[in-house]
């Protein structure tokens, strides 16, 4: 398991920041260079997950899909996406709902038949059941986001819950894996779920969202028998692809008994076994009209929680912080250049320097402690107060996003008692040292 976040951001735009920077501060183009600044933000959601899938026929999606939302809202859309095409008949076995006590005997048949498989995880289950994933993830299997609770009632009144969902499930794994998964399949599937703005906002996000053209059937009530689960996941599809719907989650022991012959069979229809990946075309069930219509977010919660998302899936540079023999590390996306000044999402710093967070509902601050130091940030007011030293408040660019504190990381450390000695620049990461 990794022991640090691996993630990335825009390489490209931050390098073109600290030209700028370098242009405004006199510096010379020079690696490794010294320069002071401090980062900012990106967005942190909710919670959601359920089960079965709508037995459709999934078509493949080629082009972006551009909406309109109400007048008020932003126009959306997202660049096109080039996919690689197997030449060869190719299975995707995919499982939905675990990890579970079932994921370890589906693990060990994939295992001995030596393939790989996609599971569309739960981050309830994933919380309980770390060390599965954990599993999942080192035996090079590819773990996608199902969702936190699989609660269609959570998932599809308004978009920013189903978003929450995704977020906090996301979060769940890559604090167990390091790395964040883009691959998404929605409870039920898409189909009378997904209207064209959730297809949109998830592409926009970052997201691949799939559904299956080949559903097992696993799910359509309880118990369903080892020779319909087997009859159901090898029927016959149009193209060279199957994507196989099977679950794993607790309940379907005979899904796991019917595996053995479902590989068997695809086996000898001379099918190549793959993962899904952000370069395999997605399948996706046509946006209906009947679908539950959500409500839709504003262009401002769009521009602060789709797009600043987007810029995690992306490549750049990390921002490491050390600070009283402890190190982290921020992926590129998890904080901000913003006026030559690196801010980040408080709650983050604090927790993964071993410190701690609190929020004060009636003065709406945050209580900090951290570094042996207690103190106050005012995001509204953009004050921060020590309890060390009671003194006076203390400016600052503390500020909300999306409901998220976010602050300049100098400030932070200060008031930690561990102030910033300099801050390095290289091609690879921006790294903040403190006494």
């Amino acid at each position: 398991m990794k022991n640090m976040v691996r993630v990335t951001s825009i390489a490209v735009f931050f390098g073109v920041l600290a030209v700028l920077i370098m242009i405004g501060t006199g510096l010379d183009f020079q690696r490794p260079m010294e320069i002071y600044v401090e980062q900012a933000p990106l967005a942190t959601v909710p919670l959601a997950v359920p089960q079965q899938a709508a037995q459709m026929k999934g078509k493949e999606v080629s082009k972006p899909i551009v909406i309109t939302a109400d007048k008020d809202k932003p126009a959306v859309n997202a660049a096109p996406v080039s996919y690689k095409k197997p030449t060869d008949k190719t299975v995707y076995l995919t499982f939905d709902d675990g990890p579970s006590d079932l994921t370890l005997e589906v693990l060990d048949i994939l295992k001995r038949e030596g393939i790989k498989g996609t599971f569309f995880v739960l981050g309830k289950e994933a919380e309980t059941r770390p060390e599965i994933i954990n599993r999942i993830y080192e035996e090079g299997h590819t773990i996608g986001n199902h969702t936190y609770d699989h609660r269609y009632d959570q998932l599809y009144g308004r978009f920013q819950d189903f978003w929450g969902q995704i977020k906090k499930t996301e979060e769940v794994i890559r604090l167990i894996t390091g790395e964040r998964p883009q691959l998404v399949r929605a409870p039920g599937g898409t189909a009378g779920h997904f209207d064209e703005a959730y297809f949109q906002l998830m592409k926009q996000g970052g997201y691949h969202v799939f559904d299956w053209n080949v559903d097992s059937g696993d799910s359509k009530y309880k118990g369903v028998p080892v020779k319909d689960i087997v009859k159901g996941a090898t029927t016959k599809v149009k193209g060279n692809e199957a994507i196989v719907l099977l679950h794993d989650g607790k309940g379907h022991g005979e899904s796991v008994k019917a595996l053995p012959d479902i590989i068997s069979y695809y086996k000898k229809q001379g099918y190549a076994f793959e993962v899904l990946s952000t370069k395999t075309q997605p399948v996706q069930f046509t946006a209906q009209k009947a679908a539950r219509k959500a409500s839709q977010p504003s262009k401002q919660w769009i521009t602060q929680e789709v797009v600043a998302n987007s810029a995690l899936f992306e490549s750049g540079r990390t921002l490491a912080v050390e600070f009283g023999g402890l190190e982290t590390a921020f992926a590129a996306g998890e904080y901000k250049l913003v006026d030559g000044r690196l801010m980040v999402p408080l709650r983050s710093l604090v927790e993964r320097l071993g410190g701690s967070v609190s929020w004060k509902s009636h003065n709406k601050t945050v209580q900090v402690k951290l570094g042996g130091n207690r103190w106050d940030a005012d995001p509204v007011g953009g004050l921060l107060l020590s309890h060390q030293t009671g003194g006076k408040p203390v400016s600052s660019d503390v500020h909300l996003i999306g409901g998220t504190a976010w602050i300049p990381i100098r400030d932070a450390l200060d008031f930690s008692g561990h102030p910033v000695t300099r801050v390095t620049y290289e091609e690879s990461e921006y790294r903040v040292l403190t006494l």
